[in-house]
């Protein structure tokens, strides 16, 4: 099971699912207030995206799958995993944290949701603005189609719906630390050595807060790994996930 960044749909790992789709069952998310998923009329905690993914395994019959996410993905993958240990296999948490925001992050988020509405949704020069905190120099350098791939998705997010994610994964993430002592599924946290959003010492901090997780970090990768490389993303969910 693959789930997102914010502002981005299920179809943020096509190229996972292209790759894995002929030997395993891939199942891709939309998460809340995103793509086909209900819009959000309210905030969430957590727990509530976690129970999502038991909804979505009891909808499809299925008893445990192996979790991918990217950033808010990734700190979901974390909380499933420390919640509900005999769903999940193996969990692979991509450009993630599993700390709160910081108020320098609380603020420049309100800043792009408040400009966002007076927008209309998120529009020139906003765009630029998300392009910058979900991808870096070497994408911006070298991968126009990720950027327009990625420009595409966000001007068509529904701002109304996904501000609700917005609120409930920037100033109300809580600090997930201690949950995430809890985990004792085999967790491999991936970290772009660009990622503007989350940096790697915030990410190192989530990795010791995890029992025996494994990291991987990635150069010239921002935000957004999956979309950024897809055959090195592929090559490591292969060996880490599928390593038995």
């Amino acid at each position: 099971m693959f789930w997102p960044s914010l502002l981005m749909t299920g179809d943020m790992w096509a190229a996972q699912a292209r790759h894995f789709a002929d030997r395993r069952r891939v199942i891709l998310v939309d998460p809340p207030g995103h793509g086909q998923s209900e819009k959000l009329t309210k905030t969430f905690e957590f727990a509530d995206c976690a129970r999502c993914v038991v909804d979505i395994l009891e909808v499809l019959e299925i008893e445990r799958t192996h979790f991918v996410g990217n950033s808010w993905g990734g700190m979901i993958g974390g909380t499933f995993a420390a919640t509900y240990p005999n769903r999940i296999g193996n969990a692979v948490l991509m450009n993630c944290t599993a700390s709160p925001a910081s108020a320098r992050q609380k603020f420049e988020y309100g800043a792009l949701l408040r400009l966002a509405k007076l927008l209309g949704g998120v529009r020139p020069p906003l765009t630029r603005s998300v392009l910058k905190a979900f991808l870096g120099p070497t994408t911006f350098t070298t991968r126009p189609d990720v950027v327009a791939s990625v420009r595409k998705t966000v001007e068509a997010v529904d701002i109304g719906s996904a501000a609700w994610a917005v609120r409930s994964v920037v100033p109300a993430r809580p600090d997930q630390r201690s949950l995430f002592a809890n985990i004792s599924t085999p967790v491999l946290v991936v970290a772009g050595t660009e990622d503007a959003t989350f940096p790697l010492p915030e990410t190192i901090a989530m990795v010791q807060a995890i029992p025996d997780a494994a990291v991987a970090v990635l150069e010239g990768v921002a935000h957004l790994a999956g979309l950024e490389n897809p055959p090195l993303v592929n090559k490591l969910i292969e060996e880490f996930v599928f390593r038995a």
